[in-house]
């Protein structure tokens, strides 16, 4: 028993020993390499022919060493600190409307000025250019860049100068800056069968809150059922997605576990408080942009049996970054540790330790996930996302609505509809007339508006696969012919995704006259994944079905 002990003890001597050379070695390495970018920092400040600017090419160069690693982990200098608190808070300070650049203007032009804030009040409107911002003129610029000109601090004033569609010569005005805090739930209300909707949009600090704060309200409306609508929410803070799942999961329950490389990152979250609902039946809708704090809300109520999942498979994001203070008043977002909802699966889709050609990464398979299992036993894997439970069939769009969103289309129409037009109707009864639609088309035309087909693209490879091979001349007359059938045919393709065009032109009117919130009211009407939960909600019996499967 003595020499085992002892050759044990040899044993893990060695493997530390090891492990200290390596360590030791590593930081050798790392020492040498932070030399070697000291040097030649040092070298180009003395011997380039022009003065170097220092900051622009750290920030570059911090940025470039970044890439190798995943997408997360960010450099924000100290005048982009602004955005880092934007993304948690969903604080800023500026003008109040979102923008967007023309690309036929070649200029940005306020997209949705929102409800009472300083653009509003000033007067401004969607579709008017910006031409110039305290006198600078801003056409070419980046939305990025126009972006950080109108931002600034609370109570600072800045001269924009527009122009309005529909009249001639240009306007200016004098904006003050405000804080600009944006809702994480821009709308929530009573559907169908007495079901309470709900839309939350980020994770940002607060957002548990506004989400108790609906609930309630909706359940003294006399709300039985719930459905959350995570589609397109990317996420955000940790904490704040644990007490969202707290206000359904009883007290003392472990949501998330985050490991790391070091002890501060592992941490283990739990329910704290006494929820507000444990038995009303929910669906959570999701989608391919819902990610990381919404994979988190929507697998934890999975993997508790608290709630249906609708939709597509989530976007895969199993990290948790966290921020540093660096040298210079900047900060760096980092990721620090991987996250595990209550199953012990890990969501995370991409491994960014694998880059293969172009800087792509590779996807973890699903033939390569692991089983874990809920509370009542039903089979969930990791990796690729959350799996929803249901999975209505997904409308495939059109190559035209793209270039239809893209090059302001639409965007155009509306603005033109609202210098005709005061009123519409409320955003659930609000369409599109026939007589609009084909001012639409003729809109089009008078643009010469064109596209390409996504077959044509095809058959472009299909002929030079086949050159290759040697099928040309066999094939000359079908390919002849199937290229002119392809020809982009503007009037069949309006003709064919008019129900999906009307939609969207709709759409853009809606938000002109009731912003945001008119948007998503108009959106429920159309939703066929909506239809599909309330199908769900109504039917008992499958419901209970999918939660707690029959025990095999």
């Amino acid at each position: 028993m003595k020499k085992r002990i002892l050759s044990l003890l040899f044993v893990l001597i060695a493997i530390s020993t090891t492990n200290v050379k390596a360590d030791d070695k590593h930081k050798f390495h790392l020492s040498r390499q932070v030399q070697i970018i000291n040097a030649i920092i040092k070298d180009l400040n003395l011997f380039y022919v022009d003065s170097i600017m220092p900051e622009i090419m750290i920030t570059k160069g911090i940025n470039a060493m970044l890439t190798n690693l995943d997408p997360y982990t960010q450099y924000y200098p100290k005048d982009k600190a602004e955005e880092l608190k934007m993304m948690t808070t969903g604080k800023y300070a500026g003008i109040g409307s979102v923008i967007r650049f023309h690309t036929d203007k070649k200029t940005t032009v306020l997209a949705e000025p929102y409800e009472g804030m300083p653009a509003q009040k000033a007067g401004l409107k969607a579709g008017d250019l910006i031409i110039s911002i305290d006198g600078k003129e801003i056409k070419g610029m980046s939305t990025d860049s126009v972006s950080d000109m109108l931002r600034g601090e609370p109570g600072t004033t800045l001269i924009l100068e527009y122009e309005r569609p529909g009249k001639k010569g240009t306007s200016k005005v004098k904006i003050e800056r405000e804080s600009i805090a944006l809702p994480a739930i821009p709308y929530y209300g009573m559907q169908e069968n007495k079901t309470g909707f709900i839309q939350l949009t980020s994770f940002t600090d607060g957002c548990a809150k506004e989400m108790r704060r609906a609930i309630i309200e909706l359940k003294k409306q006399g709300a039985t059922s719930f459905i959350i609508d995570l589609r397109g929410n990317g996420g955000g803070l940790l904490n704040e997605a644990v007490e969202i799942v707290n206000l359904f999961i009883p007290r003392g329950k472990t949501v998330v576990t985050t490991k790391g490389k070091i002890k501060q990152s592992n941490e283990v979250y739990k329910t704290s408080k006494e929820p507000i609902d444990t038995n009303s039946p929910i669906v959570v809708l999701v989608d391919g942009e819902t990610a990381s704090a919404s994979e988190i809300v929507a697998g934890s109520l999975q993997d508790f049996d608290r709630a249906v999942i609708i939709g597509n498979r989530t976007f895969g994001k199993g990290l948790v970054q966290s921020t540093r203070e660096v040298t210079g008043g900047g900060y760096l977002k980092l990721t620090t540790a991987r996250y595990y909802i209550p199953s012990g699966r890990c969501v995370q889709a991409l491994d960014y330790s694998h880059v293969i050609d172009q800087g792509k990464t590779t996807r973890v398979p699903d033939s390569l996930t692991t089983v874990f299992y809920t509370e009542a036993g039903r089979e969930v894997r990791d990796g690729g996302g959350i799996r929803p439970d249901i999975e209505p069939k997904s409308e495939e769009l059109s190559t035209l609505l793209f270039y239809l969103v893209r090059d302001m289309a639409i965007f155009d129409f509306a603005t033109e509809y609202t210098l005709k037009n005061s009123t519409i109707a409320p955003p659930d009864s609000f369409e599109i007339s026939d007589k609009e639609y084909e001012e639409f088309k003729n809109l089009l035309k008078s643009r010469n508006f064109s596209y390409d087909l996504l077959s044509v693209k095809v058959l472009k490879d299909l002929k030079q696969a086949m050159e290759f091979e040697g099928f040309t001349e066999i094939a000359k007359e079908e390919i002849a012919s199937l290229e002119k059938k392809l020809q982009a045919n503007l009037d069949h393709s309006l003709a064919h995704f008019e129900k999906e065009i009307r939609i969207l032109i709709a759409s853009e009117i809606v938000t002109r006259y009731y912003g945001q919130k008119g948007t998503i009211i108009y959106s429920l009407g159309k939703d066929t994944e909506l239809k599909e939960a309330y199908r769900i909600l109504k039917n008992e019996k499958e419901y209970k079905e999918i939660l707690v499967p029959a025990k095999k």
